[in-house]
């Protein structure tokens, strides 16, 4: 059983919530979202909120939060093989209701389809715009990051 180390990054007037399915082996040990250094997640966001890349775990909550984006997982613990989002079994998940309860946040925004299809099975009763979103890691190839770009550009008319 692997157990999600990294807190929400959220403050009280964040809009949107991005949540990913549970860190990767790398961001386990970075202690920080998507700290695979192949993930295009930072890159994509840094492109869409027109900021420039961040290098530190600080300048990429700075720029999430300047931005008003909310990051975490749905997932708060399961048994998993290294980093791969299929092998994801006996899964508990995050309980979002203080990040929603603090927040001014309507949409929901999920990075990939492991993410939107353990959302959408775990919290039937939330009642909020969800969208998928294709995934930033690398492990989906067949995206380029110009394309990551252009469909997760949707998040700009929601800050």
């Amino acid at each position: 059983m692997e157990y999600h180390n990294i807190k929400p990054v959220y403050d009280k007037n964040s809009k949107i919530l991005i949540l990913g399915s549970f860190p990767s082996v790398k961001s386990r040990e970075a202690q920080f979202f998507y700290g695979h250094p192949q993930n295009r997640f930072w890159k994509v966001i840094s492109s869409i909120t027109d900021t420039k890349l961040p290098g530190t775990i600080e300048d990429k909550r700075k720029m999430l939060i300047n931005n008003n984006i909310a990051v975490w997982d749905v997932v708060a613990s399961c048994d998993i093989e290294g980093s791969s989002d299929s092998s994801i079994k006996n899964v508990v998940v995050n309980d979002l209701s203080e990040i929603l309860k603090e927040t001014n946040i309507k949409t929901i925004f999920l990075n990939g389809g492991t993410a939107y299809n353990l959302f959408k099975k775990y919290n039937k009763d939330l009642n909020m715009n969800i969208i998928k979103l294709p995934s930033t890691s690398p492990a989906n190839a067949r995206y380029s990051i110009e394309m990551l770009i252009n469909d997760w550009n949707i998040i700009k008319d929601k800050l």
